[in-house]
C-alpha cells in the first residue's frame, strides 16, 4: 500500500482517507449513513413489538423478518464504507453482530416466550406489605435454573403465569414509576412504554445481568433481590452473598461504589490509551507498515532492544493488547457512568441499579488457572458469550450428542470462536486498508480454539496419569501463564497485523493529549487530537442516502 515509509501516522490516515474518497466516488461503495443503517435492527425491534405468543403466524414471521435484517445487514457488510477507522472496523462488526444477535433472540430463542427479566412490581397503597407479596404472580420457569443464570430448556418455552399483560402485579405505572418488591417479568402486553422498555433491553442487554438467562460467572443479584424473588416467585437464594462472580467480576450494591470505579476506570483507561497512542505514533508498523524489509523499529525502544526482532514483537503485542482492553474498558465505563450516574433509577427503574453493572472484565486468575481457556472464557471480557454458545448448545442437541463429552465441549468451543472470527472477519473486509480477513483474523480465531482444545486433551492425559495431582500449585500456575503467552504470542500477530494493515491503530480516542502535548509525540502531534471529519451531514440524491456519515 505504501510506496515508501510515510514519515508520521497522519501521513497514512490521509493516504486512507483518499482511498476512501475515491473508492466513493467511482461507485464501489456507498456511504454508510446514520439512521439508515439501523433500518435491519429497528425492523427486528418493530416485530418484538408485536405480541406474536398466541399467533401462529405472527410467529411464522420471525424468519421473514430476520432474514431482511440479515440482508441489510450483508449489504452493509459488502456495498457500505466509513472514513473513520473506528468507524470503518466497526461496519463490518456491529453488522454482522446485529445478524447474530438477532438470530439468538429471535430463532435460536423465541425472547417472548423464553426469557423474562427482574423488576419492580407497583406498590399496592390499600395492601400491607404481606399481603401485597402473597397476591404477587409465579413463574412457570424453572426457578431454580434461572439463580444460577441458565434456563432450563426442557422448560423455557413455556409461558410465564404472570397478570394478563405480563407486566409485574398490574401495568398502571411505568418502569421507573414503581416502588415495589423485584419479581421476575415475562413479556409485558401493555403499556405500550413496558413492552418498549422490555423489548430495548434484551435487544441491548448482551450479558443478561437481570434476565433468566444471565450468562455463567457473572454473581447472582445481592441477597435482598433474591428474597423478593423468593417471596414473590418462589425463587430459590444462593447460600452467599456473592459479590464477586466465578469468573472474577465484581458487582457493586450502591450507586456511589460503581460510579467511584467506573470515573476511575475512565481517568485512569483514558491516560493509559494517551500513552499507548504516543508509543503508536513511533512505531510505522502500527500505521500499516507491516511486512517489509526494512521495517524499522519502534522510535520509542533503545537501539539496543530494537535491533532484536523477538522484543520488537513483544513490544508490539504489549501495546496491542493494552490498547485493545483498555479501549474496551473504557467504553464499558461509559454505560453505568450515564444509565446510573446520569439517567438513574427516576427515569430507567430498575435499569439503572448499581448491581445490574458488574464489571466486564474477570480476574487474571483465570489465565493461571485454565490456562488458554481461562484467558478467553475468564479473564476477557464476555459480553458476547450468550451469543456465540447458544448456536453450538442447539447444534449439539439437535446432533443427539452427550452434552457433557469431550466432542460436544469440542464442538461448542469450534463454534464460538468460529462466530467470533467471523464478527471480526466483517470488521476486517470494511477497513479501507488492504487487510486479510480470512488468513488474518478468521485464521487467529480458529487458532484459539485449537490450542484450547489441545490444553484439555493434555490436561486429560496428566489427570488420568496421576500427575496432576503431584504437581504443586505454583507449578500448574507457571504451566498455564507460559502455555497462553506462547500460544497468543506466535498466532496473535495474525489480528493485530491485519488491525495495523486497516488502519485501525489510526483511530485516536482521545480528543485531548497530555503526552503528545508535552511534545512525546510525532512532529505534527499537539495537545487536540480530533482534526478532520468526524461525523458530517452527507446529502444524497434519495432521502435514503442523506444522513450522517461518520
Amino acid at each position: 500500500m505504501f510506496d515508501r515509509i510515510p514519515e508520521t501516522a497522519q501521513d497514512v490516515t490521509r493516504i486512507l482517507e483518499a482511498k476512501y474518497d475515491s473508492a466513493i466516488a467511482s461507485g464501489r461503495f456507498s456511504v454508510f449513513l446514520y439512521p439508515w443503517g439501523t433500518v435491519g435492527a429497528a425492523a427486528i425491534i418493530l416485530y418484538l413489538l408485536i405480541d406474536h405468543r398466541s399467533s401462529p403466524l405472527l410467529k411464522s414471521l420471525r424468519w421473514p423478518v430476520w432474514l431482511f435484517n440479515a440482508v441489510f445487514s450483508i449489504y452493509c457488510i459488502l456495498f457500505t464504507r466509513a472514513r473513520n477507522p473506528a468507524a470503518a472496523f466497526g461496519v463490518g462488526l456491529i453488522s454482522a453482530w446485529s445478524l447474530l444477535w438477532t438470530a439468538t433472540i429471535v430463532l435460536v430463542n423465541d425472547c417472548q416466550t423464553d426469557f423474562r427479566r427482574i423488576e419492580r412490581r407497583e406498590r399496592v397503597l390499600d395492601e400491607s406489605p404481606s399481603e401485597a407479596q402473597d397476591s404477587a404472580i409465579s413463574s412457570s420457569l424453572d426457578t431454580a435454573s434461572a439463580s444460577n443464570g441458565q434456563p432450563n430448556q426442557a422448560t423455557l418455552s413455556q409461558r410465564s403465569k404472570t397478570a394478563a399483560n405480563g407486566a409485574p402485579a398490574g401495568a398502571q405505572q411505568s418502569p421507573a414509576e414503581r416502588e415495589g418488591t423485584f419479581t421476575w417479568q415475562s413479556y409485558p402486553t401493555a403499556p405500550f412504554v413496558e413492552r418498549l422498555d422490555w423489548v430495548a433491553d434484551i435487544f441491548c442487554n448482551f450479558r443478561g445481568m437481570g434476565w433468566n438467562w444471565r450468562i455463567a460467572g457473572l454473581s447472582p443479584p445481592p441477597i435482598a433481590v433474591q428474597e423478593d424473588l423468593a417471596r414473590n416467585d418462589g425463587e430459590s437464594i444462593s447460600k452467599e452473598d456473592t459479590r464477586v462472580g466465578r469468573l472474577g467480576n465484581r458487582r457493586y450494591l450502591t450507586k456511589d461504589a460503581l460510579l467511584r470505579q467506573n470515573i476511575y476506570i475512565f481517568v485512569r483507561n483514558y491516560l493509559v490509551l494517551d500513552l499507548m497512542k504516543t508509543l503508536i505514533a513511533h512505531d510505522p508498523y502500527m500505521w500499516g507498515v507491516v511486512g517489509i524489509s526494512d521495517e524499522p523499529a519502534p522510535g520509542y525502544l533503545p537501539a539496543s532492544i530494537g535491533l532484536y526482532p523477538v522484543a520488537r514483537k513483544m513490544v508490539r503485542l504489549l501495546v496491542s493488547l493494552a490498547s485493545i482492553s483498555y479501549a474496551l474498558e473504557f467504553i464499558f465505563s461509559l454505560g453505568p457512568l450515564f444509565f446510573v450516574g446520569l439517567v438513574g433509577t427516576r427515569y430507567i427503574g430498575a435499569r439503572a441499579e448499581p448491581w445490574m453493572y458488574p464489571d466486564h472484565f474477570g480476574s487474571f486468575t483465570s489465565v493461571l488457572d485454565k490456562g488458554l481457556a481461562g484467558w478467553w472464557g475468564g479473564w476477557w471480557h464476555q459480553s458476547f458469550r450468550f451469543s456465540f454458545q447458544e448456536p453450538g448448545r442447539v447444534l449439539v442437541e439437535a446432533l443427539g450428542m452427550d452434552t457433557k463429552g469431550q466432542a460436544a465441549k469440542f464442538l461448542q468451543l469450534l463454534v464460538a470462536f468460529t462466530l467470533s472470527g467471523m464478527l471480526h472477519v466483517c470488521g476486517s473486509y470494511t477497513q479501507v486498508g488492504h487487510t486479510t480477513p480470512l488468513t488474518g483474523p478468521l485464521v487467529f480465531f480458529l487458532a484459539q480454539a485449537v490450542g484450547i482444545a489441545l490444553q484439555m486433551v493434555v490436561r486429560g492425559w496428566l489427570k488420568k496419569a496421576g500427575v496432576s495431582e503431584k504437581c504443586p500449585p505454583w507449578l500448574v500456575r507457571t504451566v498455564n501463564f507460559t502455555y497462553a503467552h506462547i500460544w497468543l504470542y506466535f498466532t496473535a500477530p495474525l489480528l493485530i497485523d491485519d488491525f495495523a494493515r486497516g488502519g485501525v491503530w489510526l483511530f485516536e480516542p482521545v480528543p485531548v493529549s497530555i503526552f503528545r502535548g508535552l511534545g512525546f509525540g510525532s512532529k505534527h502531534d499537539g495537545v487536540w487530537q480530533w482534526y478532520g471529519q468526524i461525523a458530517v451531514w452527507h446529502n444524497g440524491k434519495h432521502w435514503w442516502d442523506t444522513g450522517i456519515a461518520l
